[in-house]
């Protein structure tokens, strides 16, 4: 199975002189991990937002009150609003965010495996629900794969054997 690779991420964002950064809820700071765990990653990479609180989504990320408080903060516009504010707070080309339901229960009325990973940079501003399977482990790393393919999608590097960023991983 294909797995999209963050040395990938990092070379496509440097080739393009692009600054990369994320916000996570639900992956908990995985991605950043996977991503900072390739050399020369800080050559792109500006930092991470852990953001698993809603009132950290509020008040760190700006995500507005009244998103969290009508969707929720499993929902597409709060992904997207953690992308567009870690953009802004952290001076970023392109930022990605994660916010899900890893189990073992429902939350804010989502299924365990429903995913949402936002996007935000020059000329995209989008969020993409997924739904994974497995316990708790296993929808991390499915989301953390997912977000990479994100990036990739965002900086143009999607290819032919990559699952397109609508498609479940």
């Amino acid at each position: 199975m294909w797995r999209p690779e963050p040395a990938h991420v990092i070379d496509l964002a440097r080739a393009g002189g692009l600054t990369l950064g994320s916000a996570e809820s639900l992956t908990g700071g995985a991605l950043s991990a996977t991503i900072t765990a390739v050399p020369g990653a800080s050559d792109v990479w500006r930092g991470a937002v852990v953001a698993y609180h809603a009132d950290v989504k509020r008040d760190l990320l700006g995500v507005p009150a009244h998103v969290l408080d009508e969707v929720g903060a499993v929902s597409p516009d709060t992904a997207l609003a953690m992308a567009q504010g870690t953009r802004a707070r952290l001076g970023v080309d392109i930022a990605v965010s994660t916010t899900g339901v890893a189990g073992p229960r429902a939350h804010d009325g989502r299924e365990v495996g429903t995913v949402f990973i936002g996007v935000a940079g020059p000329g995209i501003a989008r969020a993409q629900e997924f739904t994974f399977t497995g316990d708790r482990g296993a929808i991390v790393r499915r989301s953390v794969d997912a977000a990479l393919t994100v990036f990739l999608s965002a900086m143009g590097g999607h290819t032919a054997e990559a699952p397109g960023i609508g498609e479940q991983l």
